[in-house]
């Protein structure tokens, strides 16, 4: 049994729906039981529980042999270090002593160890954390997700505007969740794999692209935005960011515009997924309709 973590989020699903499609038994974790039935059709097992619930969580990982972690995103208005930091802790105390014979990980290209620096170093954390269980593993290192430009797809159609924190013309490795999904499946099912795989899209795209992908699919014209670097915290001020969660967003950025900017991002086993900015664009416009 593979049991995946998140698994109604977009990454999560998009594991589960590789591995379903591979004739491979799943069974998904959500804090809810809202989707449980649109589950169950595909052929997936189910159990409701929450995170913090470390025990529910832990007699869960006791019924697979392989399962997906992903650290869940904590709420911007609050310190979300302190948060998924905790969850980090309660995901790898659910994993001691549960019996799992593989860990696949989602974490990020440019985790490193650091503080207040959000995802780069907690997901830096989680690896050390899951590398001292003792039990097998793979880590996936994505490029920066081509749905962070879609979260807001409605406002960006309403408002002709494409938000973004980094220079119109710096291209970018990115990368589809569904693409992470069907990596993710593998290194579940494979043996012997590499303890690290970095993956990112066909090509390199720039913030430019994007605006004029999306707007080549939405047919009118999308003017991108650029947000200057000295106005980043005061920008995540204002969209509901905590004092301490616009910090981290804010170095987090930074890091990662200088890496970018460099071409020094460290592309461990690099791997190159299929779809292309197009073709993510086009499906996020089709399934808002």
């Amino acid at each position: 049994m593979n049991i995946i973590t998140g698994g109604t989020g977009k990454v999560g699903s998009a594991v589960a729906q590789s591995l379903l499609k591979r004739g491979e038994k799943v069974k998904i974790i959500s804090r809810s039981s809202k989707d449980e039935l649109k589950w169950k059709k595909k052929g997936a097992d189910w159990a409701t529980a929450n995170i913090q619930d470390t025990k529910s969580i832990h007699e869960v990982f006791k019924s697979g042999e392989k399962v997906f972690v992903l650290n869940p995103p904590a709420n911007p208005q609050l310190d979300t270090d302190i948060e998924e930091s905790k969850t980090v802790a309660l995901l790898l105390e659910s994993l001691k002593d549960s019996g799992i014979k593989k860990i696949v990980a989602e974490s990020t290209m440019g985790a490193r160890e650091g503080k207040n620096i959000g995802d780069l170093g907690i997901l830096y954390n989680l690896e050390k954390g899951i590398e001292n269980l003792g039990i097998p593993y793979s880590i996936i290192r994505p490029a920066y997700y081509m749905s962070n430009w879609t979260t807001d797809l409605g406002n960006v159609k309403k408002t002709s505007e494409l938000i973004s924190f980094f220079p119109a013309d710096l291209r970018m490795p990115m990368i589809a969740y569904q693409d992470i999904g069907e990596l993710a499946a593998y290194l579940m099912i494979k043996k012997n794999t590499s303890k690290i795989t970095s993956i990112e899209g066909p090509e390199l795209y720039s913030p430019q692209n994007v605006a004029d992908t999306l707007s080549e699919a939405l047919k009118q014209d999308i003017k991108l935005k650029v947000i200057e670097e000295k106005d980043w915290f005061n920008t995540y001020i204002s969209i509901g960011f905590s004092k301490e969660a616009a910090e981290s967003y804010t170095n987090m950025t930074s890091i990662s515009l200088r890496e970018f900017q460099k071409n020094i991002l460290q592309k461990v086993n690099l791997q190159k997924g299929k779809t292309t900015l197009k073709e993510f664009i086009e499906q996020q416009i089709k399934s808002l309709d």
